[in-house]
C-alpha cells in the first residue's frame, strides 16, 4: 500500500514539473515566434525583452517546481534520520524566549501561561518576555505579570536591531543551552514540543530544528493568507532541508545557545531569521525542518497587516541578496544547490513582484506594436483559417497559468480552489508595495511601511482603501483606459489582456476596503 502512494504521489509530482517545464518553453517558443514576426526595431527590443523575461521567469519556475518534486521525498529522508534518535539521558536547559511589541497584554499573558504548561521540567525552563513595546501601560502590566510569575522581563526603550536587537540582548544574560523562541501570537497547542525537537541535536553540529508554522482558523482571508505561508512550510521547506538550508523561521523553534555564540548572535537585520540561516550554514552547523505543528499564530484578519509584512519580507530580502554577494568568498563554501537555494529564497518575491509588474508593462508595449497577433479580432479568432495564430495567444497565456498554479495544488492538498483563485490574486495585489519595499531598502529607507490613515474610523472605509492604493489606482485605471482604446481600435487581444491586468491591480483598493 506504501508503495502505491508513493507510485501515485511522484505521478502528480512529476506532472506538475512537467507543466512548470512546458509552460516555460512555450513562452520561449513565443519569444522566437516574436523574433520572426518583428519587422521594426522596436518591436525586435519588444522580443528581446519578451525572451530575457521569459528566462528569468523560467528560470524560477523549473527551481520552483524541483522543490515541491523534491518535497515529496523529505518525509522518508526524515524518517531514517528519526530511527537513529536515541531517547535523551539528561534533559537539558532551555531558555523560552517570547519577543514582544506593542501586543496586547492579554493575549501575550496567556500565550505566556500556555508555555508553562509544556511537558518539560520547570526547572530545567527559563521564561524570557523581551518587551520592546513603547506604550507605558503596556509595559507596567507585562512587568507585573513577569514578577508574579518568575518570568525574565527584559524592556528596551529602543528597538535597536529590532526583534535580534531584542533577542541578543537576552544572549547576553542566557546561560542556558538551548534556546526556544515563541512569538508573542503563537499559542502552544503541543505540549511535547521541546520532548520532540531535543533528540534531533545529538548531532554535536546540529544549531536548530524548525517546526512548521501555521495560523489559527479565522476568516475565509485568514486561511487564505495562512495557505499563502503554508506553500513555503509543505514544500519549499523540505526541499531546503534535503540540502540541509532549512530557513530558521523566527519562532516555533529552538536553537542551541554554542552555535549562536559561535555566529555572534542574531544579524540584526529586519528578517533576522534568513540571515541567521545563512551565517549557520557559512560556518557549517546542520540544520533539520519538523513539519509537525506545535503552536498556532493569531490569524492575519487585515490585508493592511498582509500588506505590512510582504513589505518587511521584500525589504528583508532585498538587504539578504545585497548581504549574500558581499559574502561571495564565503559562500564559495556552499554546494551549488545551497546557494541556489539562498538565491531563490531572496529573489523569491521579487521575482513574483517584479516580474508581474515588467510583464504588465512589456504587454502594453506589445498591444501597441505592429506584431500582428495583437490585431486579431474576435470573429478571426474563431476562424480556421487563423488557427496558426494560436500559437502566438499561447506564449502569453503559458505564463499567466504558470501563475495560476498555486490554485490547481491549494485544489489538490487544501480542498479550495477559491483559496487558490485568491493567492493568484494577492499576487498582483501586492505586486507594487513588494516592489516599493525592495526600492526603499536599496535607497535605504525605514523596513517598516506605514499605512496612510483615514479620518474616519471605520474598518471597512474607501477613502483608507484609496489613500493607501494610489500608485495601484493610477496603473491599473492606465490599464484599463489603454484597453479601452485597445477595444474601439477593434484590437479585442489587447483589450482583454490590459483589461485583465487593469482588473488585478485595482484589487489591492478592494481588499484595503474589504478587509481594512
Amino acid at each position: 500500500m506504501r508503495h502505491k502512494y508513493l507510485t501515485i504521489g511522484v505521478a502528480i509530482r512529476f506532472a506538475a514539473v512537467s507543466i512548470f517545464a512546458i509552460l516555460s518553453i512555450a513562452s520561449l517558443i513565443f519569444s522566437g515566434y516574436m523574433f520572426i514576426e518583428a519587422n521594426s526595431t522596436y518591436t525586435f527590443a519588444l522580443a528581446v525583452a519578451f525572451l530575457m523575461l521569459s528566462l528569468f521567469a523560467g528560470f524560477f519556475n523549473i527551481y520552483a517546481s524541483i522543490s515541491y518534486f523534491r518535497s515529496y521525498f523529505y518525509d522518508m529522508h526524515l524518517d531514517e534520520i528519526t530511527k537513529k534518535l536515541k531517547p535523551l539521558r539528561r534533559l537539558p536547559t532551555v531558555a523560552i524566549a517570547m519577543p514582544v511589541f506593542n501586543e496586547d497584554p492579554e493575549l501575550v499573558k496567556n500565550n505566556m501561561k500556555l508555555l508553562f504548561k509544556m511537558n518539560y521540567p520547570m526547572e530545567k525552563m527559563r521564561f524570557y518576555l523581551l518587551d520592546d513595546s513603547t506604550n507605558a501601560d503596556t509595559v507596567s502590566e507585562l512587568e507585573k505579570f513577569c514578577s508574579s510569575n518568575k518570568v525574565v522581563f527584559m524592556h528596551r526603550t529602543g528597538r535597536k536591531g529590532y526583534k535580534a536587537g531584542a533577542l541578543n540582548n537576552m544572549l547576553k544574560r542566557c546561560k542556558e543551552e538551548f534556546v526556544a523562541v515563541i512569538d508573542a501570537d503563537e499559542r502552544l497547542v503541543g505540549r511535547e514540543f521541546l520532548r520532540d525537537v531535543l533528540p534531533y541535536f545529538s548531532d554535536k553540529r546540529m544549531a536548530y530544528v524548525q517546526t512548521e508554522k501555521r495560523s489559527e482558523k479565522g476568516s475565509f482571508f485568514a486561511e487564505t493568507v495562512d495557505l499563502f505561508d503554508a506553500f513555503f512550510f509543505k514544500f519549499i521547506q523540505p526541499h531546503r532541508a534535503l540540502n540541509n538550508t532549512a530557513i530558521f523561521a523566527g519562532s516555533c523553534g529552538v536553537i542551541r545557545k554554542s552555535a549562536l555564540d559561535e555566529i555572534g548572535g542574531f544579524p540584526e537585520y529586519i528578517i533576522e531569521d534568513t540571515f541567521f540561516s545563512l551565517e549557520s550554514d557559512l560556518h557549517n552547523f546542520n540544520s533539520i525542518h519538523l513539519p509537525k505543528v506545535y503552536a498556532l499564530g493569531k490569524p492575519m484578519e487585515k490585508y493592511s497587516s498582509l500588506v505590512k509584512q510582504q513589505w518587511r519580507y521584500n525589504y528583508g530580502d532585498t538587504q539578504f541578496i545585497k548581504y549574500f554577494m558581499k559574502r561571495s568568498t564565503d559562500s564559495k563554501k556552499l554546494s551549488p544547490w545551497a546557494a541556489m537555494d539562498y538565491y531563490g529564497h531572496g529573489f523569491g518575491l521579487n521575482y513574483l513582484s517584479i516580474v508581474l509588474i515588467l510583464f504588465t508593462f512589456l504587454s502594453v508595449f506589445i498591444s501597441f506594436s505592429t506584431l500582428p497577433f495583437v490585431h486579431m479580432t474576435i470573429t478571426q479568432l474563431f476562424q480556421a483559417t487563423y488557427i496558426t495564430r494560436y500559437i502566438e495567444l499561447f506564449g502569453g497565456i503559458a505564463f499567466v497559468l504558470s501563475m495560476i498554479a498555486p490554485a490547481i495544488l491549494t485544489k489538490i492538498y487544501f480542498g479550495s480552489v477559491k483559496k487558490g483563485a485568491m493567492i493568484f490574486v494577492l499576487n498582483f495585489a501586492l505586486a507594487i508595495a513588494r516592489a516599493k519595499a525592495a526600492f526603499a531598502a536599496i535607497v535605504a529607507k525605514s523596513p517598516i511601511w506605514q499605512a496612510v490613515r483615514s479620518n474616519s474610523q471605520s474598518k471597512n472605509n474607501l477613502v483608507y482603501a484609496i489613500s493607501n492604493t494610489k500608485v495601484e489606482i493610477a496603473v491599473g485605471a492606465s490599464l484599463l483606459f489603454l484597453g479601452f482604446v485597445s477595444f474601439i481600435t477593434n484590437n479585442i487581444t489587447s483589450w482583454i489582456w490590459l483589461s485583465a491586468y487593469g482588473v488585478l491591480y485595482l484589487f489591492s483598493t478592494i481588499l484595503f476596503y474589504k478587509y481594512g
